[in-house]
């Protein structure tokens, strides 16, 4: 299954908010959708959604309008969306029962997904009783109950802590799997690169960089190699004063020497005569820059770019 959205434009009043942005997403694997605050992101969503409808441009599903009637979608939003003082088990069988769920199917539903997360302990209490983990977590509950076949999360591990992540992240993995089709958007760039295959980032109401995540980050030049080792000091000296026909400089990343070279295909010789020295290194390879570096390559001002 494919989701589509194509060349959606949408203002309110004389305020353009989307410019014609277009994207993909599919089945069995999770797009990123990225951007600063006000880029357009939640707008985006409630489009897909049906919140409101664009200006102009089309949400598609494998080539036809999507007909949200016979689409369950799943949505985790950034706020809170359920209601503090009710009941958890009796509001997310309402919301449940909303979507079009049988009482009974919801019930069980609602069962499975609390002891997936380990909160049927606290499925009578009101929500403003719970921690802000774990509210999230009901919050999750709520977006996944209806086994919905597209399944939008935003910002779905603010406030958690290691282990409770560590859970989210295993059932995200699973809804994944499952072969529906994940939208993710989040500012933890660690977790987007870690469940998305592909990105969507938002600036200004327009896309400026899409595609596959691998293919974008293999796009960049790849002359700067990544070193790590017991003896950088020793690397780099080397490198600066014995082999400066290769090598036009070099810099440190943590723990990490960098080392840039005149041209890609001078890694062998680098390899090479480092062996030929007897240097010892835990690893080398390509530097590939993360995505946080691209995020602000492509949104940030020209500060944020410098730092």
């Amino acid at each position: 299954m494919e989701l589509r959205v194509d060349r959606i434009h949408k203002s309110f009043g004389e305020k353009g908010v989307l410019e014609g942005i277009s994207f993909n997403a599919n089945s069995g694997s999770a797009m990123g959708l990225l951007g600063r605050n006000g880029a357009g992101k939640t707008t985006t969503m409630r489009i897909i959604m049906g919140v409101f409808p664009p200006n102009s441009g089309h949400i598609l599903v494998d080539g036809k309008p999507i007909d949200r009637k016979n689409m369950s979608i799943g949505y985790l939003p950034e706020d809170r969306g359920l209601y503090p003082k009710q009941p958890i088990d009796k509001q997310l069988l309402y919301l449940s029962r909303l979507r079009g769920c049988k009482t009974r199917d919801a019930k069980e539903s609602i069962a499975r997904w609390l002891k997936r997360l380990g909160m049927e302990e606290y499925a009578s209490k009101k929500l403003n009783t719970l921690s802000k983990g774990n509210q999230q977590k009901i919050q999750l509950v709520a977006a996944l109950i209806n086994e919905p076949e597209l399944v939008i999360l935003d910002e779905p591990f603010s406030g958690l802590d290691p282990v409770n992540a560590t859970i989210l992240k295993d059932v995200v993995k699973e809804v994944i799997s499952e072969g529906r089709i994940v939208l993710f958007s989040s500012h933890q760039m660690n977790y987007v690169e870690e469940f998305c295959d592909s990105i969507a980032i938002l600036h200004n109401g327009k896309i400026v960089l899409d595609g596959k995540i691998s293919d974008i980050k293999r796009s960049y030049d790849r002359n700067i190699i990544t070193i790590r080792s017991q003896d950088n000091d020793v690397i780099e000296d080397f490198c600066n004063n014995t082999l400066s026909d290769i090598v036009t400089g070099t810099g440190r990343m943590r723990d990490e020497l960098l080392v840039t070279l005149r041209a890609p295909e001078e890694m062998n010789s680098l390899v090479s005569a480092l062996t030929a020295q007897r240097i010892e290194f835990d690893s080398i390879g390509i530097h590939e820059p993360s995505l946080a570096e691209i995020f602000v390559q492509y949104t940030g001002d020209e500060e944020e770019k410098s730092a």
